[in-house]
C-alpha cells in the first residue's frame, strides 16, 4: 500500500519540486495526504495531544524522540505549517522514494565535518525563509531502553544562533506500531503525537547551550514517562 500510494504521488511531487519554496511546501501537503491514506489502509489512527497551545503561524525548531521508521509519517501528518526535516543522505539511494525524499528534506551527510556544516547552513537558510525545521536531536534510533539517548548540540546551537523557539514533540506509539528491528513488524492501532510547551531562547547565547539542551531533554524525558512505562 505504501508503494502504490507513493507511485501515485510521485509525478505530482516531481512537478511541485520545480516551483521552489512554494513547491516544497506543497510537497509536504502531498506527503500529508499520502500518510493519511496509508494510515487508513493499514489501520493506524493518528491522534494529536496538546499539552500546551500551539501557534501554527509561528516559526519553530521542532524536535522529537526517534525510535522507529514510523517516526517519519507523523512529522508530515502532525506539523501543519511550512517545515523541512533534516534527513540522512543514505536514504536518497532508495529507488523512487529516494527522489521524493531528496525534495522533502535538508540532507545531512555525516561523512565529513564540511558536509555536516553545509547541512547546518542549509537549515539556517530554511529558517531565514520563514520555514520551520525538524530535527531528531538523538541523531539515530534510541535502542537503549531508556526514554531518550544523549542529545547532539546541533538543534540547540541553531536555535540560539537564529533565536528561534524550540517546540518538542513526543512520538508515543511508533515503536509499538513498527519496531526498529524490522519494517515487517507493522501493526494497526493508535499513533499519538504530543505537543509539549515551546521553549523560548530569546536572549540566550552559546554559553547557555548546555542548559538549553538539558532543559529540552528533561521536558521530553518527563513527557515520555507520563505516557510510557519504562
Amino acid at each position: 500500500m505504501f508503494i502504490i500510494i507513493m507511485l501515485i504521488a510521485f509525478p505530482f511531487i516531481l512537478i511541485a519540486a520545480a516551483f521552489g519554496i512554494k513547491g516544497g511546501n506543497f510537497i509536504y501537503t502531498i506527503c500529508r495526504l499520502w500518510a493519511r491514506i496509508w494510515y487508513f489502509f493499514v489501520g493506524i489512527f493518528h491522534k494529536e495531544i496538546y499539552e500546551a497551545a500551539h501557534d501554527k503561524h509561528k516559526q519553530y525548531i521542532f524536535v522529537g524522540n526517534h525510535i522507529s521508521y514510523l517516526d517519519i509519517p507523523p512529522i508530515v501528518t502532525t506539523i501543519k505549517q511550512p517545515v523541512r526535516a533534516l534527513g540522512k543522505y543514505e536514504m536518497v539511494k532508495v529507488p523512487i522514494f529516494g527522489q521524493i525524499y531528496r525534495t522533502c528534506v535538508v540532507l545531512v551527510d555525516r561523512s565529513s565535518a564540511e558536509k555536516r556544516a553545509k547541512s547546518v547552513r542549509a537549515l539556517k537558510v530554511t529558517l531565514h525563509h520563514g520555514i520551520s525545521i525538524f530535527l531528531f536531536p538523538e541523531g539515530t534510533f534510541n535502542v537503549t531502553g531508556k526514554p531518550l539517548k544523549d542529545f547532539y548540540d546541533g538543534a540547540f546551537k541553531i536555535a540560539i544562533e537564529t533565536q528561534t523557539s524550540i517546540k518538542p514533540l513526543l512520538f508515543i506509539d511508533t515503536l509499538k506500531r513498527m519496531h526498529y528491528r524490522t519494517i515487517f513488524s507493522l501493526t494497526p492501532g493508535e499513533n499519538r503525537v504530543v505537543f509539549l510547551k515551546e521553549i523560548n531562547v530569546t536572549g540566550m547565547t552559546m554559553q547557555d547551550l548546555p542548559t538549553l539542551k538539558q532543559q529540552v531533554y528533561n521536558a521530553m524525558e518527563e513527557g515520555l514517562k507520563r505516557y510510557i512505562e519504562y
